[in-house]
C-alpha cells in the first residue's frame, strides 16, 4: 500500500547523519537514506578487508537511529568489544550484518534483512553494493588513498575521487531519488562521508536531475585535516567543486555561538566553529537558512536533531 506521506531522501553517513535521521523519523514522512561505504578504519574496515564485503559501520549508524526497537536492543546493535582475541574493537551491529551478507550472499539484502529485524523506519540503502576506494588529491598534488588516511595526511585537499570510478549504485536508490520531495545533503565529514555519496556517477546525476528540493546541512565544527578553517561558504563550494552549481537549492547552516570552555576543548581536537559569512554564502545564489541549531551531549557539540528536523519540514512542498 503506498503512503501519501512526502518522500524525503537523506544523503551521508557518520554521526551527523545518524543525528538528523533521529529527528525525522518521528515525522509524517517517508525516509530513505542513502549511505556511504568507503569508510576503511576500524571495525568496518577489518572486516571490509578480511570478508571483502563493503564496510558496516555508517550503515549500522543509520540502522541504530531509525530502529523502532527496544532501547536495550540499540544499545546491543551498538556494543563494542573491549577485548577479546579478534572481538576487540568490532560491534555487534557490525558483525550481524557481516553475517547476513554471508548468508544471503549480499550486501544490500543483510542490510534489507537487518532493517526488518530491527523495524526500521524507512530505507536504508548502501551507495554502492560493493567496497569503494576514497582517494584525495592534496594541493601539493600527492594523493592519498584511503578514507582513514585523509584526514590524517595533514595537507589541504584539493579533491577527491572514487576507485571503481564506474562504480554501479543500487536501483532503488536511483528510484528513490526520482520519486523524491525533498533531498537532504549532509550533515557528516564533508570529503569523506558526504563526497564518496555524491560520486557515485549515477546518484550524483540523479541528485542534480530530480526536481526535488535540494538542501545541504552544513557541520557545525571543522573538522581537522579535512576542512580546518573553513567557514559555512567553503564547505559549499566544495560541494559544487564536485557537483554542477545549480545542484543546490538552500543551506541551512548553524549561527548558535559556542561557550569558551566548550571551545577550549574542541581546539585541542583542532576544531572551531563553522562561521556563517552569509555575504559569501549569499553569492552562491542559495536560500540561506540560519537558527540556533546546537545541543551538548556531555560537552559534545551535536545538531539539534528536533530543531533540524523542525527546520527541514518548512521546505516540504
Amino acid at each position: 500500500m503506498t503512503s501519501n506521506n512526502p518522500n524525503v531522501v537523506a544523503i551521508g553517513g557518520g554521526t551527523g547523519l545518524s543525528m538528523l535521521l533521529r529527528g525525522l523519523k518521528e515525522k509524517p514522512i517517508d525516509i530513505t537514506a542513502i549511505v556511504t561505504v568507503a569508510d576503511d578504519g576500524g571495525s568496518s574496515g577489518r572486516l571490509r578487508n578480511e570478508l571483502q564485503m563493503p564496510p558496516p559501520g555508517d550503515i549500522r549508524n543509520v540502522l541504530a537511529a531509525l530502529s523502532e526497537t527496544e532501547p536495550l536492543f540499540e544499545e546491543l546493535l551498538q556494543y563494542r568489544f573491549p577485548n577479546g582475541n579478534g572481538l576487540s574493537g568490532h560491534s555487534v551491529g557490525n558483525l550481524l550484518l557481516a553475517a547476513l551478507t554471508n548468508i544471503t550472499g549480499d550486501f544490500a539484502k543483510g542490510v534489507r534483512e537487518l532493517s526488518r529485524v530491527l523495524n526500521v523506519r524507512g530505507k536504508v540503502l548502501p551507495a554502492a553494493n560493493q567496497s569503494i576506494m576514497l582517494s584525495a588529491v592534496m594541493v601539493d598534488g600527492t594523493i592519498v588513498d584511503g578514507e582513514s588516511n585523509i584526514p590524517r595526511h595533514g595537507d589541504k585537499i584539493a579533491k577527491v575521487y572514487l576507485t571503481p570510478s564506474d562504480v554501479e549504485p543500487l536501483q532503488e536508490s536511483i528510484d528513490a531519488l526520482r520519486e523524491a520531495d525533498l533531498i537532504i545533503i549532509g550533515p557528516g565529514s564533508l570529503y569523506t562521508s558526504i563526497l564518496p555519496n555524491l560520486l557515485v556517477p549515477k546518484l550524483g546525476v540523479e541528485i542534480c536531475r530530480s526536481k526535488a528540493k535540494k538542501v545541504y546541512v552544513c557541520n557545525v565544527m571543522t573538522q581537522k585535516g579535512e576542512t580546518d578553517h573553513f567557514t559555512a561558504s567553503d564547505h559549499v563550494r566544495v560541494l559544487l567543486d564536485h557537483i554542477p552549481d545549480d545542484c543546490l537549492d538552500t543551506v541551512i547552516v548553524n549561527h548558535q555561538s559556542v561557550p569558551q570552555q566548550i571551545l577550549k576543548r574542541y581546539e585541542m581536537e583542532g576544531a572551531e566553529p563553522v562561521s556563517l559569512d552569509r555575504k559569501k554564502l549569499e553569492s552562491f545564489g542559495l536560500k540561506i537558512i540560519s537558527d540556533n541549531l546546537i545541543k551538548y551531549d556531555q560537552s559534545v557539540i551535536r545538531h539539534d536533531e528536533r530543531k533540524l528536523a523542525n527546520l527541514i519540514m518548512q521546505l516540504l512542498p
